[in-house]
């Protein structure tokens, strides 16, 4: 792990209270799994969307992705791509299907070397979550 990020979640700790380093990491993991697993549960479809951001300059990254979205072509309903700025570019992706495959996509993209930021929600079409009146 890089020393700066050692450093950001030594501060966090501190700043929280947590025993210390290790204790925010495997709340961090805890969170991470369950949030996938818990959506399992209910047994319904899941949509997401999964935002990648990196610097153009990285054109390998875009090439990555184009192969991540095609061999989870089942899953990845659209796409997206968009310069932010003059040095970075974005990649949204728009899924739909079993937590399990929304995860593998989520943990295939975070993978790529020289990603800047991945960032996604989940959002499950569930039994249990159409009995509830939209919000507004």
């Amino acid at each position: 792990m890089p020393e700066a990020l050692l450093d950001r979640i030594s501060e966090f700790a501190d700043e929280h209270e947590y025993s210390g380093r290790s204790e925010v990491v495997r709340e961090g993991a805890r969170m991470l799994l369950e949030e996938f697993d818990g959506g399992a549960r209910d047994g319904g479809p899941y949509v997401g969307t999964v935002i990648v951001a990196f610097e153009c300059r990285h054109s390998t990254v875009q090439q990555h992705l184009a192969e991540i979205r095609h061999d989870n072509g089942s899953a990845v309903t659209a796409t997206t791509h968009a310069h932010l700025g003059n040095r970075y570019c974005m990649e949204l992706f728009v899924l739909e299907g079993s937590p399990e495959a929304l995860a593998e996509f989520v943990n295939s993209v975070r993978v790529v070397s020289d990603v800047r930021a991945v960032d996604y929600s989940l959002t499950s079409l569930g039994e249990e979550h159409h009995n509830h009146p939209p919000r507004s």
